[in-house]
């Protein structure tokens, strides 16, 4: 069981390294380098912490921390993973608002969106790997619907989780059955 100074510590790293979105850090830290959490066990924690209201990793961190030691480990593990982000973001606001209009820093800013981007489909691909590796067609099929709905038909995404949530509930029970 990690200790809250091992709690801080490793959100903090995630917060400091994770330029262009924390959960492709965050799996990696959590999953990999600590085995906090299994690939399963990331994914299904995930899933919950998307379909509540507030960010996705702070709800994860929130969670997490919040299983090895209780309130005060959420604390911790939200402290460490926010406290370098609000230094950088107040800094790079203030160098920003100084350079804005220079044509580098744009396309600076748009090779990292670039590079976001990236990142989020290679989160999604490590997301999705367990389901692939056991051939689980129903969440895969799941999941391309909601790849779908949000990225080609536009739709909420709040609409799409509330409509998919309780028939994917309903499919991993029947397959459970089976």
């Amino acid at each position: 069981m990690p200790t809250l100074a091992e709690l801080f510590a490793g959100f903090f790293s995630i917060g400091v390294i994770g330029f262009g979105g924390v959960l492709p850090w965050a799996r990696r830290m959590v999953v990999e380098q600590r085995r906090w959490l299994t690939p399963e066990e990331f994914v299904d924690a995930l899933a919950m912490c998307q379909f509540v209201p507030g960010p996705n990793i702070v709800n994860f961190t929130v969670a997490l921390c919040g299983r090895y030691q209780g309130p005060l480990g959420s604390l911790v593990g939200v402290a460490g993973l926010l406290a370098a982000p609000i230094v950088i973001v107040i800094t790079c606001s203030v160098l920003l608002g100084e350079v804005a209009d220079n044509p580098y820093v744009i396309g600076a800013l748009h090779g990292l969106a670039a590079a976001a981007a990236g990142l989020v489909v290679a989160m999604a691909i490590k997301i999705a790997m367990p389901m692939i590796r056991r051939r689980h067609v129903p969440g895969l099929t799941l999941a391309a619907i909601a790849i779908l709905a949000v990225a080609v038909l536009h739709l909420p995404l709040i609409t799409t989780l509330l409509v998919l949530a309780p028939i994917a509930v309903v499919v991993e029970r029947l397959c459970r059955r089976l």
